[in-house]
């Protein structure tokens, strides 16, 4: 279970490398445009745990509450090719009392160029009714704690491709 700890400091950004395996690629070679969600979702579950000491799952069984994706907003700047390295990163941009928003992108191994960038917004609901709930105690330390600061109220994703395309040219 998270522990907040007011001395601590927590990166806001998680960050695995990977290689794009043959099978999620199309007859192109490219990553098909499904199976990049598989790859964040994935990299982030794999780095929480080692970068908070966090297991999900944990805040799930204690709360009796899960977020539930309601909107993604993609976009596909450069394709994944079969057999490269990647660099993916994610972080919560943005959050309120019962709604998250999680940003993902996808470098090349270098991290020189973006390839893809995902927002996905999530919804904290109650596990037996599935309504909406408020985030408490353990979840909201977690949030206040790993989330970033982007103003996520004045940005596109159009304009924050943009963004992370000076960034990492820099």
């Amino acid at each position: 279970m998270f522990e907040y700890n007011p001395e601590k400091h927590y990166p806001t950004e998680t960050e695995s490398r990977v290689v794009i395996r043959f099978q999620d690629c199309d007859p192109l070679r490219h990553l098909n445009n499904a199976k990049y969600f598989d790859y964040f979702f994935n990299a982030r579950e794999d780095q929480v745990p080692k970068l908070y000491g966090l297991e999900i799952i944990d805040l799930i069984r204690t709360y009796k509450a899960a977020w539930v994706v309601y909107n993604h907003n993609i976009s596909y700047v450069k394709p994944a090719m079969v057999g490269e390295w990647v660099r993916i990163m994610s972080r919560t941009i943005w959050h309120n009392h019962n709604t998250i928003v999680v940003e993902y992108y996808m470098t090349d191994d270098s991290k020189t160029q973006l390839k893809t960038m995902l927002w996905s917004t999530m919804r904290y609901v109650t596990l037996a009714e599935g309504k909406s709930t408020d985030h408490t105690g353990a979840v909201k330390d977690f949030l206040k704690a790993t989330s970033g600061n982007l103003d996520y109220s004045t940005i596109s994703i159009k304009d924050r491709v943009k963004q992370i395309e000076v960034e990492l040219k820099k």
